[in-house]
């Protein structure tokens, strides 16, 4: 028996296609979209939102984003069979290039690219679609960061299988169960189907998952004592154990207030005429007496009466000792524990009403609500960058602003394919267009009710696009040896100038925030951006040429090495000129060696 091959590991077909997918360089350029970007809330701002698909959103952000990103959030098509998802990609390999490239039998390759194009949505089409994108995400984290990923029941078992493929087992933090509603579907099984998880690996961002203070947003005088508090549930409530000894009347505030509101039924309960779930108080007399006397009590009007609400303080809490109440102080900054989030607010029920109130009506299947990203994001860093490269109806971004009004300059990055939502909201074609609305109304609804903050709330926003088949007609016939004497102005215009620029940019480093300065050579345009110059306009005259040297001799802080040309708006004679004149730098005070990148 051959034991060369055998390995604790995840296996299943098209895995080392998933590897070459996630190795291969992406063909699409980075459109800027000008109009949004140019805005004044959006010009200076450092958020983010791709519109294409994420594993081309990946490799462009790995250009310039590698090892920064702090956090990851994503929440993938759970392969449930109606979530939608069908793997199909755009990549066209024939059997035998496939084969030669993995180094597999052409039937092998012949089975992967049968995957690749019907549609499938096996498990292995759902975990090769997955890993190719997971491998380029954990290049992007930060050697300290963290990815939680949602999921369910479907793939759970095979994603934790993944991730720790791709992550390392030791970066295994924790898979937390949420509660998705408050009832669910029965499956074949009889259990009902209103759960799935949170999956965590941690590279050490964070030595626990810890709670947080997001819902003790209520002050009062004891602010610097006890911290903020949150408002609680009424005193009384319906018991599925009646117990007379807490159904007292409560004389407060010139009211006498009985559990359940209503005095003719407390007097019956009290001589046994009762449900077994009946009206109670949550407190006893002497609890109650001393929480009204130290502030833990409030009295407000309910629905249909005044009725008794409690508060819970962060930092402080009722405590009995030696048989007496008194106020002591705590630390809720404790680990959350492996149910943390089973609470409803959790839900996605929840979430559903969230996204109601912003559109006024429900736009999206299936949403996560945002309590569940800003309890992650409140493990991190306040200047942290937040990747969710599957972003949906943007719950993300809108987690990451409202955790930037209480504080705190994180930044997000949000990718989403341009699909067509099931909901097929009015005014509203594909998710991504869904995203960049909620993000805006939520914008101007903080602006609103924040009149003067100062933080970042806008984002600049691209679009992914692929070359049209005319324009990569035109590149691959085009000769660099023959097409030496006329400049090609046509795929200057097809591509336009904004997306060349950017593009580049995001190639070599300096992301999708900074802006290149633009500076005028006696009329011709050029753009410089730290180490490099991009020269991308035709007809580039040589008192151009000479002023650019002249800038380079005089002016002490502009040394950029490189100097970049679009090699289809260049004759021959005119790249020659310019490299014949920069050339002379190398014997000047500056002795710089100018590197030449013609790009097509």
């Amino acid at each position: 028996v051959s034991i060369s091959d055998e390995g604790y590991e995840l296996k299943f077909l098209g895995k080392n296609y998933a590897r070459l997918l996630a190795s291969l360089d992406t063909t699409t350029v980075v459109v800027p979209n000008e109009e949004h970007n140019s805005k004044e809330e959006n010009k200076n701002s450092e958020n983010i939102y791709i519109s294409g698909d994420n594993l081309d959103g990946l490799k462009h952000l790995l250009k310039s984003y590698s090892g920064k990103i702090k956090c990851i959030y994503i929440d993938p098509p759970y392969n449930t069979g109606t979530d939608g998802f069908v793997y199909n990609d755009s990549f066209d390999f024939t059997v035998e290039n496939l084969s030669e490239k993995l180094s597999i039998s052409e039937e092998k390759a012949a089975r992967i690219l049968d995957l690749t194009k019907r549609g499938s949505a096996s498990h292995s089409a759902w975990l090769m679609f997955m890993y190719s994108r997971l491998l380029l995400a954990r290049d992007l984290l930060s050697e300290d960061g963290a990815i939680f990923i949602s999921i369910d029941d479907n793939e759970q078992s095979n994603l934790k299988l993944l991730c720790d493929d791709v992550f390392g087992e030791d970066k295994f933090a924790a898979q937390l169960p949420r509660i998705t509603k408050k009832s669910g579907k029965d499956h074949t099984n009889g259990i009902a189907s209103n759960h799935d998880y949170v999956l965590v690996y941690n590279r050490g961002i964070f030595s626990g998952i810890f709670a947080n203070i997001e819902d003790y947003i209520e002050t009062d005088e004891y602010l610097k004592e006890r911290g903020p508090y949150k408002l609680n549930q009424t005193l009384d409530y319906d018991s599925l154990w009646y117990n007379t000894a807490m159904d007292f009347p409560i004389e407060v505030e010139g009211l006498s207030l009985v559990p359940g509101g209503d005095l003719e039924t407390h007097k019956k309960r009290h001589k046994g005429i009762h449900n077994a779930k009946d009206w109670v108080w949550r407190w006893s007399k002497e609890k109650f007496d001393f929480g009204y006397e130290n502030g833990f009590v409030v009295i407000k009007e309910g629905k249909d009466r005044k009725r008794i609400y409690t508060k819970t303080y962060y930092g402080a809490t009722i405590k009995k000792e030696n048989g007496k109440y008194c106020v002591e102080k705590i630390d809720r900054d404790k680990k959350l524990s492996s149910l943390a989030f089973t609470e409803n607010k959790y839900s996605n029920d929840n979430a559903t009403k969230e996204i109601g109130k912003i559109f006024d009506k429900n736009t999206f299947e299936s949403p996560k609500p945002t309590t569940l990203i800003k309890t992650i994001i409140d493990l991190l860093p306040d200047d942290a960058i937040i990747l969710d490269f599957f972003s949906g109806s943007g719950t993300t971004a809108d987690a990451v602003l409202k955790a930037n009004k209480k504080g705190g300059n994180r930044k997000f990055i949000m990718v989403q394919l341009p699909e067509i939502s099931k909901k097929n909201a009015d005014n509203f074609k594909t998710i991504d267009e869904i995203g960049i609305n909620r993000i805006q109304l939520v914008a101007n609804n903080i602006r609103k009710e924040n009149p003067g903050i100062e933080i970042d709330l806008g984002f600049k926003h691209y679009v992914l696009q692929e070359p049209s088949s005319k324009t990569l007609d035109k590149i691959i016939e085009f000769d660099t040896n023959e097409n030496t004497l006329f400049a090609d102005k046509t795929l200057l215009e097809e591509f336009g100038k904004p997306t060349i620029l950017r593009t580049w940019m995001v190639n070599d480093g300096y992301g999708l925030t900074d802006e290149a300065i633009e500076i005028d050579l006696a009329g011709y345009k050029a753009y410089y951006m730290k180490n490099h110059l991009y020269l991308i306009d035709t007809e580039i005259p040589n008192e151009a040429i000479e002023r650019l040297v002249v800038k380079y001799e005089t002016e002490g802080s502009f040394n950029p090495e490189n100097v970049v040309l679009f090699g289809y708006s260049f004759t021959w004679t005119e790249m020659e000129q310019i490299k014949t004149n920069l050339k002379r730098l190398k014997g000047t005070e500056k002795n710089l060696n100018i590197n030449f990148d013609v790009r097509y």
